[in-house]
């Protein structure tokens, strides 16, 4: 396990280097504050109709998440049953953990430096923000993180990672403007 009182990551070291005086010539900050950050990064696997026929399938999610992130990820449970499809209320059927601080800035680091390159045909991610600084982008194979085995993977899934960020409205900028600023800073490869 990282320890955070004597252990600077790198993004982290950067951002406070050079980001944040980038960031206030670009966007004509008065005060250091007004500088948006990320807030924290929010990574999520569902299972889906996997999880109901084998509950093992939901605690191998669980597993890659927790190897992926680098702390302990939760179950994410069913609200409502529905007999269609054999759900029960309370079942759990896929994975989550939100990411802060220290480890919010080194799975960003593997995100851009180690897994993206690794995916097949990458030709960058689509600007995908919710009109308030929050991005969200999804990965078809959770395998292109290192910390995965794939001869050890008993099945694929897909990945959900909504990045979120302290960005407000600023002046002729919206909050969705300055965060993609803050992430092409962070070196986050959008194709547009």
């Amino acid at each position: 396990m990282l320890d955070a009182a004597n252990y600077t990551p790198r993004l982290k070291s950067t951002y406070a280097d050079s980001i944040k005086a980038a960031m206030k010539e670009e966007f004509g900050y008065t005060n250091d504050m007004q500088i948006p950050r990320l807030d924290k990064i929010v990574l999520n696997i569902g299972c889906g109709a996997e999880a109901v026929r084998d509950s093992k399938k939901a605690k191998s999610a669980i597993e890659d998440l927790t190897k992926i992130a680098g702390q302990q990820a939760v179950g994410t449970k069913a609200k409502n049953s529905h007999a269609p499809f054999r759900l029960r209320e309370g079942m759990i059927i896929g994975a989550k953990v939100t990411l802060r601080d220290v480890r919010m800035y080194e799975f960003l680091d593997r995100l851009v430096t180690i897994a993206m390159p690794r995916i097949r045909d990458f030709r960058g991610v689509k600007p995908a923000f919710d009109g308030r600084g929050n991005f969200a982008m999804g990965l078809k194979e959770h395998i292109v993180f290192p910390e995965i085995e794939f001869d050890k993977v008993d099945e694929v899934w897909g990945m959900d990672i909504i990045i979120t960020t302290n960005a407000k409205a600023y002046g002729d900028h919206s909050a969705d403007a300055q965060a993609k600023a803050l992430l092409k800073h962070f070196n986050m490869p959008f194709n547009a």
